[in-house]
C-alpha cells in the first residue's frame, strides 16, 4: 500500500474524537451522516505529538464504540482518514466538511489545518557544461562510497526499464534502507526495483478523494510513470551513463546522472489531474522515514505564508531530520515575485541554458534567412527547392490576438492548407499549436515568442515542420506576412550544436524575486541547467507529450526548473557522500558560496527576457559549480534552532509557530530576519529615513585546512557605505567557527535595489555571497 503505515494508532482515535465532538457542538448524527461525498474535501490535520493519550488495548474496539455516534459504517469511517503522518510531520488527512474542518481549530491539540492544494510538475551534456566528466570526478562519482547515497525524488514515478536505470556494478543497497519496491496490483503498470532504483512507492488516497479512483485502463494506480516526467527528473539526478543517446538523434552523446553512483526511489505523487498536497505530504514523511539523504522535489503551487505552506512544513521537517530538500523556483518568469518555495530551508533553484542548442532557420521569400530553434524529425519533409505560402492570423503587432494563437478549433482548412503558419506563443502548449496547424492541413509551423517570452529560444519535438523563434524575429517575420503580397518561406534543421555563445543564460521563464514572503531572504538560491536537457523517457509517451504522438522514445528533451532542480539534487548528494557528516544548510551553502556569475565570454550573466545584466533576484547566487562546491573552504552552517528562530521574526503567533514545532521555543538570538547565518545578504531598509544603518551578523565555519587566513572584499555601491569587522579571518583547525558583521551606512537612498557582492578568500579559495540593498520608498 501506498500510505505510510502507522506505528501508532492514536491519530485515527483523535480523529474520531474531534469529528464527535463537533457533533456534540455543531451537528446531529443524522446530518453528518447525511452530508454528500462531493461536499467534502481533504484536509491535512497536524497534532500535537506530545499530547498522545495512552495507547487503547484494543483500537478497533473503541472504533466501534464509537462509530455509531459519528458514521453509519466502519467502511465510512475508513474513507475519511486518508493518510497518517508520523516523521517529518505529524498528524493526518482525512476527507472533512468545510464546517467539520472550521471546528477543528477548538480542539487543543490540533496545531494546523490545511486544506487541500494542487500542485504542477513544474543530460547529454549538463554533466561535461557542469566539469562532471573530468577524470578527477568520475573516478569520485564512482566512488562506492556514492552508492550509499539515497535521492528521493517526488514526481510522476519511474519507468524502470530505461537503460539509465541500469544497475550493472552497483553494490548492495545499504542495510539501513528502511524504503520498499511498491509493484501494483495491475499487471500492465507493475514496477521492479533494482540496486539503482531502489524504491517505488505511489500516493493516490488524497487524488482519488478529490477526483474520484483512478481509471487503470487509462492509467497506472501504481509507481509506473505514464507521464515521462518524474523518469526525466530521476535519471538527470542519478542515471547511469548510457553511451549513444539521444533524441532522434539530437543531443547525441553519453547520458548521465549528476550522481551516477547514488541511489533512487521514486515516489509517484503526481497524477493526470495534478500533484495533492495530501500525497505530497505522505511521500515527504514517508521518505524521510524509509533513509534518503536528499529530497528532489520538481513541483510548484501558489504561495502560501510558511505556516500556511504544508510543503514548507514538512520540509522543515525533513531539514530537522537532516535531509537535504531542492525544489524547483517555477517557470513564472520573467515576472518578478513570481518565485515559489521560497522557505530557507529548502534550497529554491532557476533555471539556466547550457552551450548547446538545436539550430533550424526560416528563408523568406525576400532572401532573408532568420534563426530559431527545433527538435523536428519526422516523415513530413520540406522540399529544399520549393518556397511554401506563409500565412499570419493575427494583427501586425507584437503581442498576440485570438486569431494568432493556434488554439483548436481556430484555424480555417481553406486558408491553411498547404501553407506555412506563424503562430504566436502562449495559453496553450507550443507542441499543440503545431498539431492544430497540421490538423488544418498545414505544413509546417513557425512559433513566434511575444513580448513576454523575449529571445529566449526553447526547442521541441514537434509532429510536423515546426521551429521556435525568438520576439524580434517573430515579429520581423510577421510584418513580412502581413504586408507582402503572396508572402512564402520555408524552413531548414540543423542539428544540434556545441560551444554556444554566450552561455550560460538565465532562462526567461525562470521564477524571479524577491521573495514576497520576506524581503531579507535573498531567493531564488541559485540555478541550474534547465533549458533543452536531455535524460530517460517513458515508454508510454511520445516525445511530444501528445497523445495522438506514437512515437517512442528513451530519451527526451525538456525545458523548465523542474529540469535544473535535479541538477540540484544530484550535485548534492555528491556533496554528501563526499561529506556525510555536513547539514543541509552547509551543503547549500557550499553550492552557492561557490556558484559563479559570468558566463563562457567571461562577461555577467544574461537575461533571455530581456537580453540585459540579469540579477539576483533572476541567478540568485549564480550558476551551480559542483567541482568548486566540493571543497568550499568555508562553509554558513544554520541548524534547526536558528531556522526556527527566523520563524520567531515572522511575526507568527505562538499556535503557527508550533506547526514547525512543539518542543522548540523562541530565544530570540536574531535580531533582525536579516541575521539569519544564510550565504546570502539582503539588506532592507525601512522607509523610516531616520534609519541610516544596519548592521547584519554572520558565521562562518571553517571545512578547508585547518590553518588559513582569510580576508574580505566588498563591491561598492552607490547608496551605502559598506564596513566589515573584522576584515581578516585566521583560523587554526577545522570545523572552527568565527563571526563577522557587516555594516551598510547610507550615502544616497536609491530608487532601486543595488546588487553586489561580499567575497572571503584565502588565495585557495574564494566564499562569495551575493548582496542585494532595498531602500524601501517613504509612505
Amino acid at each position: 500500500m501506498a500510505k505510510p503505515k502507522p506505528p501508532l494508532q492514536w491519530h485515527h482515535s483523535l480523529l474520531l474524537l474531534f469529528l464527535t465532538s463537533l457533533t456534540s457542538l455543531v451537528l446531529h448524527v443524522s446530518t453528518i451522516s447525511a452530508q454528500p461525498t462531493n461536499n467534502k474535501s481533504t484536509y491535512i490535520i497536524q497534532i500535537d505529538n506530545t499530547a498522545m493519550p495512552t495507547p487503547f488495548a484494543s483500537p478497533q474496539q473503541w472504533y466501534s464504540s464509537k462509530l455509531t455516534s459519528l458514521l453509519l459504517s466502519q467502511q465510512e469511517l475508513s474513507n475519511h482518514i486518508i493518510y497518517t503522518y508520523d516523521t517529518a510531520f505529524t498528524g493526518l488527512a482525512a476527507s472533512l466538511t468545510p464546517q467539520q474542518a472550521d471546528h477543528l481549530y477548538t480542539v487543543d491539540v490540533v496545531i494546523a489545518v490545511f486544506p487541500e492544494t494542487t500542485y504542477k510538475p513544474a543530460t547529454t551534456r549538463s554533466p561535461r557544461f557542469l566539469g562532471l566528466e573530468t577524470p578527477s570526478f568520475t573516478t569520485l562519482s564512482d566512488n562506492a562510497a556514492y552508492g550509499d547515497v539515497i535521492v528521493g525524488v517526488l514526481d510522476t514515478g519511474v519507468w524502470p526499464e530505461s537503460p539509465s536505470f541500469n544497475d550493472s556494478g552497483m553494490a548492495r543497497v545499504p542495510t539501513r534502507w528502511k524504503g520498499a519496491c511498491e509493484m501494483g496490483s495491475a499487471k500492465k503498470g507493475r514496477v521492479w526495483c533494482n540496486r539503482k532504483v531502489i524504491g517505488a512507492r505511489s500516493f493516490y488516497k488524497g487524488y482519488e478523494a478529490a477526483t474520484g479512483r483512478i481509471d487503470e485502463g487509462r492509467e497506472y494506480r501504481s509507481p509506473r510513470d505514464q507521464d515521462g516526467h518524474g523518469t526525466h527528473t530521476a535519471a538527470t539526478v542519478a542515471g547511469a551513463a548510457v553511451g549513444g543517446a539521444s533524441l532522434l538523434g539530437y543531443a547525441r552523446g553519453t547520458a548521465r546522472g549528476m550522481a551516477p553512483g547514488a541511489r533512487i526511489a521514486a515516489y509517484k505523487v503526481c497524477w493526470a489531474g495534478g500533484c495533492f498536497s495530501s500525497d505530497i505530504m505522505a511521500a515527504v514523511d514517508r521518505a524521510v522515514a524509509d533513509g534518503v539523504n536528499v529530497l528532489s522535489i520538481s513541483l510548484g503551487g501558489g504561495v502560501a505564508s510558511y505556516n500556511r505552506d504544508s510543503l514548507s512544513v514538512a520540509a522543515f521537517g525533513a531539514m530537522e531530520k537532516g535531509v537535504f530538500v531542492s525544489c524547483s523556483a517555477g517557470n513564472g518568469g520573467p515576472d518578478a515575485v513570481s518565485l515559489t518555495n521560497v522557505a530557507p530551508w529548502v534550497a529554491t533553484v532557476g533555471a539556466s541554458t547550457m552551450d548547446r542548442d538545436f539550430p533550424a532557420t526560416v528563408r523568406l521569400g525576400n532572401g532573408k534567412t532568420v534563426a530559431g530553434v527545433s527538435l523536428y524529425k519526422g516523415q513530413r519533409v520540406l522540399a529544399k527547392d520549393r518556397m511554401y505560402p506563409l500565412v499570419y492570423f493575427g494583427s501586425n503587432s507584437s503581442g498576440p490576438d485570438a486569431g494568432s494563437l493556434c488554439l483548436e478549433g481556430t484555424l480555417d482548412p481553406h486558408k491553411v492548407a498547404g501553407k506555412i503558419v506563424v503562430c504566436d506563443r502562449g495559453i496553450s502548449p507550443r507542441v499543440q499549436k503545431g498539431q492544430v496547424v497540421k490538423e488544418a492541413g498545414g505544413v509546417g509551423m513557425i512559433l513566434a515568442n511575444t513580448a513576454s517570452n523575449g529571445e529566449e529560444l526553447v526547442a521541441d519535438s514537434h509532429l510536423l515542420p515546426a521551429l521556435a523563434v525568438g520576439a524580434t524575429e517573430g515579429n520581423l517575420i510577421k510584418r513580412y506576412a502581413t504586408a507582402t503580397p503572396n508572402p512564402t518561406a520555408n524552413m531548414a534543421f540543423l542539428g544540434t550544436r556545441l560551444g554556444v555563445r554566450p552561455s550560460p543564460v538565465v532562462a526567461a521563464f525562470s521564477s524571479r524575486g524577491p521573495s514576497v514572503l520576506s524581503l531579507d531572504i535573498l531567493k531564488p538560491d541559485l540555478i541550474a541547467p534547465g533549458v533543452n536537457i536531455l535524460a530517460a523517457w517513458t515508454g508510454d509517451a511520445g516525445p511530444s507529450g501528445l497523445a495522438v504522438d506514437h512515437r517512442r522514445v528513451k530519451f527526451n528533451i525538456l525545458s523548465g526548473t523542474s529540469m535544473s532542480c535535479p541538477h540540484v539534487s544530484g550535485v548534492a548528494a555528491l556533496l554528501k557522500a563526499r561529506h556525510p557528516n555536513w547539514s543541509p544548510s552547509a551543503i547549500k551553502s557550499a553550492l552557492m558560496t561557490t556558484a559563479y556569475t559570468h558566463n563562457n565570454n567571461r562577461q555577467p550573466f544574461t537575461d533571455a527576457a530581456t537580453g540585459g545584466i540579469s540579477d539576483p533576484y533572476a541567478h540568485g547566487a549564480g550558476h551551480i559549480n559542483p567541482v568548486q562546491a566540493l571543497d568550499p573552504g568555508l562553509v554558513y552552517d544554520i541548524d534547526a534552532q536558528e531556522y526556527y528562530e527566523f520563524l520567531c521574526t515572522q511575526k507568527l503567533s505562538p499556535l503557527q509557530l508550533k506547526v514547525f514545532s512543539n518542543k522548540r521555543t523562541c530565544h530570540k538570538t536574531l535580531a533582525s530576519p536579516g541575521d539569519l547565518n544564510y550565504p546570502a545578504l539582503s539588506v532592507i531598509f525601512s522607509q523610516d529615513t531616520a534609519v541610516s544603518s544596519l548592521t547584519l551578523h554572520r558565521t562562518v565555519t571553517n571545512v578547508g585546512q585547518p590553518s588559513s587566513s582569510y580576508t574580505v572584499r566588498v563591491s561598492p555601491f552607490k547608496g551605502a557605505r559598506v564596513v566589515v569587522k573584522p576584515s581578516a579571518l585566521n583560523f587554526t583547525r577545522v570545523n572552527q567557527k568565527l563571526s563577522y558583521e557587516i555594516t551598510f551606512r547610507t550615502i544616497s537612498r536609491q530608487p532601486a535595489p543595488e546588487f553586489g557582492h561580499l567575497v572571503w578568500k584565502d588565495g585557495v579559495h574564494r566564499v562569495r555571497s551575493p548582496i542585494v540593498l532595498t531602500w524601501l520608498q517613504p509612505l
